[in-house]
């Protein structure tokens, strides 16, 4: 088990990550592009300006896990091992990303771009999306309830096909609920 490690400016692309289990390590603006992060155990471990675009989390154990500034372009969360997963994004840049049926119960995601990112049959119950953009991001029998989107756009949330009991919008997105019936608010 690798502990309380700092990890800065490694290819991983070039200098392959060796499986095993990291916690309470951080990972400074490494680079993990198309990597393959499978069967690993990160817990509690910070990620700070790394790429992680089109890496593959098969198996992989994310437990208390923060990403801040990091691309994560077409990531499939969904292959990652469910038990204890937590994750927490700000500033990053999550467009096609994959969460399908994950439970991520008061997620937050802060200032992030999540434009075409799958949230199909996904528990965002009590998650929050500040600042985000959610242009053309998927929300198909999603548990949304108690999700705040106050300051989040450009979402489509269909209410007949959603749980968002209690979600909260600002009166500005309340048009991101209407999207399917085609009416024009003024």
């Amino acid at each position: 088990m690798t502990e309380n490690q700092v990890f800065e400016r490694i290819d991983y692309t070039v200098n392959i990550l060796p499986r095993g289990e990291y916690e309470n390590c951080t990972f400074l603006n490494c680079n993990f592009y198309s990597g393959e992060l499978s069967h690993n155990t990160f817990r509690e471990c910070r990620f700070e300006n790394c790429d992680f675009c089109l890496a593959k989390f098969k198996n992989t154990a994310l437990s208390d896990i923060q990403f801040v500034g990091c691309k994560l372009l077409g990531v499939s969360f969904e292959e990652c091992n469910q038990f204890l997963l937590a994750l927490d994004f700000e500033n990053c840049l999550l467009k096609l990303a994959v969460f399908n049926k994950l439970k991520l119960k008061k997620t937050r995601f802060k200032n992030c771009n999540l434009q075409e990112t799958d949230f199909t049959e996904t528990d965002l119950n009590a998650s929050i999306f500040d600042n985000c953009d959610l242009q053309r991001a998927i929300f198909h029998k999603t548990l949304l309830e108690k999700a705040d989107f106050r300051t989040s756009f450009h979402y489509s949330i269909d209410p007949e096909n959603n749980r968002i009991r209690k979600a909260r919008f600002s009166r500005m997105g309340v048009v991101g609920l209407l999207d399917k019936y085609g009416i024009e608010i003024e």
